[in-house]
C-alpha cells in the first residue's frame, strides 16, 4: 500500500523551555495508541481552563501547562502520529496531536505521555495510528479474523435494493484490514529508523515494545448490518470475537507475544444507569457493546496482559445536568432570538436579553463549565480536555501494572 512519507514537525508549536537534548538512558519505551476518532481526539486547547474548576482534573491540568499557561512539551516523549492530520505529525508531545483543524486539539496521547514520562525513567516514543471513522469488523479487522461475510439479510437488502452485490463485496474485500495493515506498517517504519522521529536515540539502547492501547467503536457499535442483534444479550459477540484475534495478531505481526495491551471500553453518554429519558433506548445497545469491548480482558489467556479501561466514568455529568437545566429556558431564549428575527429587537439588545436569562438561571462558574468545557459533539466525548485528559491518564495508570515481563530487543 503507498502511503505518504510526508512529515508535519509540531516540536515547535509550544516549545517554551523545552531542553536540548533527551536523556538517552535505558532503552526507549515504546507506546502503539491506535482507533478512530477518539484517539485521534477533538478536545480543543480552549477547553483547558474550565479543567481548573473541578477538583478531580484541576491536578491534571496543573501537569498539562507551564506555569505562563501555555501546553508543555515533554522533553522525554516523542510522537509520531498519522491519521490526525493529513501528512505523518512528529516532534516531542504536547498539545496539538489530536484530529487537526481549527486549532490545536489533544486526544489521549497527551496525558499518556505526561503519566508515563513521569513514571518511567526511560525515553518515551508514542507511535499513534487513528483514523476517524472506521470501524473492526472492516477497516481494523486482523488477518486471522478471515474476510467479512455480510450476513442473508444484508445480501437480501442490497438485492432488494437492485444494487450490484458483485462490486459491493469487492469493494469491501478491498477495504477489508485495511488501517490494520496501515498501522503495522507505519509501526514498522517508524521502528526500523528511530531517530527520523527522536533524533536522539542512542541505538545502543535499544527499545522496548512497551504497550498497545486501543480506543475505538463508534462505528460498529452503530452499525445494524454488521450486528443484526445488537439489542439482544450476545448481540456484539462478534466485536468480542475480532478484537480477540486482533489482539493476537498484532502481538504476532509485531514480534511480541506478551506485549501489554489496554481497551479504552467506549463510554459515549456516561453510565448507562445515569441515563435521561430521552436516552433511554440506546441503553441497551450501549452496555451490550461495552460488555463486548470489554470481554477479551477476562479471558484466561490475557489475564496479567489485557486490562479494559471503563471510559464512561469520565464522562462530564455536570455539563449534562447543566444542560438540563438549559433546555428549561429554551422556550425564553427561542421568544428572544424570534424577536430579533422580527425586528422587534436589534442584535444588540437581543444578545442582552439572552445574556440576562443566561445569569438568572446560571451563577458565573456554571456558565464557563457550560460553554468552555465543549468543543466537540458528543460523540467524540463533548470535545473536552476535562473529559480526555482523565482518559489518558486512566490508559497510562492501567498500563503500567501490566507492564513487567514484557517484550524487549536489545539490539534492534
Amino acid at each position: 500500500m503507498k502511503r505518504r512519507r510526508n512529515v508535519l514537525l509540531v516540536t515547535g508549536l509550544f516549545c517554551l523551555g523545552v531542553g536540548n537534548a533527551m536523556a538517552a538512558e535505558g532503552p526507549l519505551k515504546v507506546f502503539i495508541l491506535a482507533g478512530q476518532s477518539n484517539m485521534q481526539g477533538h478536545a480543543h486547547v480552549s477547553t483547558f481552563d474550565a479543567m481548573e474548576l473541578d477538583p478531580n482534573t484541576a491536578p491534571i491540568l496543573k501537569r498539562m501547562r507551564n506555569a505562563d499557561g501555555s501546553p508543555r512539551v515533554l522533553e522525554k516523549v516523542w510522537i509520531s502520529s498519522i491519521g490526525s492530520a493529513e501528512d505523518e505529525q512528529v516532534g516531542r508531545l504536547t498539545a496539538g496531536f489530536g484530529a487537526s483543524g481549527r486549532g490545536p486539539r489533544i486526544g489521549p496521547e497527551f496525558t499518556f505521555g505526561i503519566v508515563m514520562q513521569e513514571l518511567l525513567d526511560e525515553p518515551i516514543l508514542i507511535i499513534k495510528t487513528a483514523w476517524g471513522g472506521r470501524s473492526l469488523h472492516t477497516d481494523f479487522r486482523p488477518p486471522s479474523a478471515g474476510p467479512y461475510e455480510f450476513s442473508e439479510a444484508q445480501l437480501a437488502g442490497f438485492e432488494k435494493q437492485g444494487r450490484d452485490l458483485e462490486a459491493i463485496q469487492a469493494d469491501k474485500a478491498a477495504a477489508t484490514g485495511q488501517s490494520y495493515r496501515q498501522m503495522i506498517e507505519h509501526v514498522q517504519h517508524v521502528l526500523a529508523d528511530i531517530q527520523r522521529v527522536v533524533p536522539d536515540h542512542d541505538p545502543s539502547q535499544g527499545y522496548e515494545l512497551a504497550g498497545f492501547v486501543w480506543f475505538q467503536g463508534w462505528n460498529d457499535m452503530v452499525d445494524q448490518g454488521a450486528y443484526p442483534h445488537r439489542a439482544q444479550p450476545g448481540g456484539y459477540d462478534r466485536y468480542s470475537e475480532v478484537l480477540t484475534k486482533f489482539i493476537r495478531d498484532v502481538r504476532k505481526d509485531l514480534a511480541a507475544p506478551k506485549l501489554p495491551f489496554v481497551i479504552g471500553v467506549m463510554g459515549v453518554g456516561g453510565p448507562v444507569e445515569e441515563y435521561r429519558p430521552d436516552q433511554q433506548r440506546y441503553a441497551g445497545v450501549h452496555q451490550n457493546f461495552r460488555d463486548a469491548m470489554a470481554a477479551p480482558a477476562a479471558l484466561p489467556e490475557f489475564q496479567g496482559n489485557v486490562a479494559a479501561v471503563l471510559t464512561e466514568q469520565y464522562w462530564d455529568m455536570r455539563v449534562v445536568e447543566l444542560r438540563e437545566r438549559e433546555k428549561q429556558i429554551k422556550p425564553q431564549v427561542d421568544e428572544i432570538n424570534q424577536q430579533v428575527k422580527d425586528g422587534k429587537l436589534t442584535r444588540e439588545e437581543g444578545d442582552a436579553a439572552l445574556d440576562e436569562r443566561y445569569a438568572q438561571t446560571f451563577t458565573p462558574q456554571e456558565m464557563v463549565i457550560l460553554k468552555e468545557s465543549v468543543s466537540n459533539a458528543d460523540f467524540h466525548y463533548m470535545g473536552s480536555a476535562r473529559i480526555l485528559a482523565q482518559i489518558g491518564k486512566a490508559f497510562a495508570e492501567a498500563m503500567l501494572p501490566l507492564m513487567p515481563g514484557q517484550w524487549r530487543d536489545e539490539n534492534p
